[in-house]
């Protein structure tokens, strides 16, 4: 590790130097790239420079030991220098891990309701509401793409785009199945019914990051409808593109023109692309992207929202919380604290 953390401090003091050239803004996109990998290194210098203040720290005390009036304060500074520096070894294991290359991507989620017809609907429409209001509180935007709604105000499907540093890296582990236990409002008897929806998260992807042959894809164009089927649009603004290879479809209907719902449906069609394509080179190298902590496949029961009691479970990492309203609310940083913390721990074991 001692290593890599020097290599580190190296190319870190070789991007100060060149930020401190005249020409450096010369081209601005290099600029902000090399601006950006200082950024990152710079924690991890800190961090180090921390670090080896402690191991001093630790052999002056030792040095200083052999005083017998010194001794009594020596052990002391010995132990506190000796328990920071333990801390700050596992702060830079963590640092030095790989980063996801998408985690300062914008996302792309895809809601649907699951098992339990106009419940599951609902609970939809309720994750909904919860992933805008977290968005709000983060200061991250939300772009509807697809939004279809049940009569009764559920959602039977919401594709929208999250878009705010780091978005990808807070929501990657949402994907999955979210159940859900309570008394519908259309139950009369009082019975807690348990339905499900699913939610997939994709980090979104430009044309230029995924190769799409124009050939490959058949765009059909059709007017946006409502809650029930009514229009509420009298022109084919709407668009569905289909990818003949993989049999990916994707719709956009939020959009007043055609030609920014087919810009919206390429985006999401290149994030989908995306995602097999890295799900192939994950199966050829016979392993995950991710941990399984933060895979969360969408065939995967991965939380349970359980009103009657007031609680919500995770069941990736066994974390429940009595406080339902105020996750339904956007709460959710406590869960996605304990999942990014359990997928640094899955991946510093993998990596030892």
């Amino acid at each position: 590790m001692l290593n890599k953390l020097q290599a580190v401090v190296g190319r870190y003091e070789e991007l100060c130097a060149k930020s401190e050239q005249p020409d450096f803004y010369a081209d601005p996109s290099k600029a902000a790239k090399l601006l950006r990998e200082k950024n990152d290194l710079e924690p991890i210098v800190e961090c180090f420079q921390r670090y080896r203040e402690a191991l001093q720290e630790m052999a002056d005390a030792q040095e200083l030991m052999g005083d017998p009036e010194m001794k009594a304060f020596c052990q002391e500074t010995f132990t506190e220098a000796k328990a920071r520096s333990e801390e700050l070894y596992r702060q830079l294991q963590l640092l030095l891990l790989p980063k996801d290359p998408n985690d300062e991507k914008n996302v792309i989620m895809e809601i649907r309701g699951g098992v339990g017809g106009e419940e599951s609907a609902l609970f939809a429409h309720s994750l909904f509401r919860m992933y805008s209001m977290y968005a709000a509180q983060k200061g991250w935007s939300i772009e509807l793409m697809n939004y279809s709604e049940t009569e009764l105000g559920g959602v039977k499907e919401a594709d929208f785009i999250i878009s705010g540093r780091g978005a990808y890296s807070r929501l990657k582990y949402e994907s999955g199945v979210h159940r859900v236990q309570r008394v519908p409002e259309t139950e009369s008897g009082g019975r807690v019914h348990t339905s499900t929806a699913t939610v997939a998260v994709l980090p979104e992807m430009e044309e230029a990051n995924v190769q799409i042959n124009p050939a490959d894809i058949e765009m059909q164009v059709y007017r946006a409808s409502g809650a029930g089927g009514q229009h509420v649009n009298k022109t084919s603004s709407a668009v569905r593109l289909i990818h003949k290879p993989s049999g990916i479809v994707v719709a956009c209907q939020e959009e007043r023109s055609q030609l920014q719902n087919r810009e919206k449906c390429m985006r999401m069609l290149a994030s989908k692309l995306y995602e097999i394509e890295q799900e192939r080179i994950d199966s050829e190298h016979g392993g995950l992207r991710r941990s399984q902590v933060g895979t969360g496949m969408r065939n995967v029961r991965i939380r349970t929202y359980n009103f009657p009691q007031g609680r919500v479970t995770d069941h990736r990492i066994g974390l429940t919380l009595y406080k339902i309203d105020a996750v339904m609310d956007g709460g959710i940083d406590e869960i996605i604290d304990g999942l990014a913390t359990a997928d640094q721990a899955e991946k510093l074991k993998n990596s030892q």
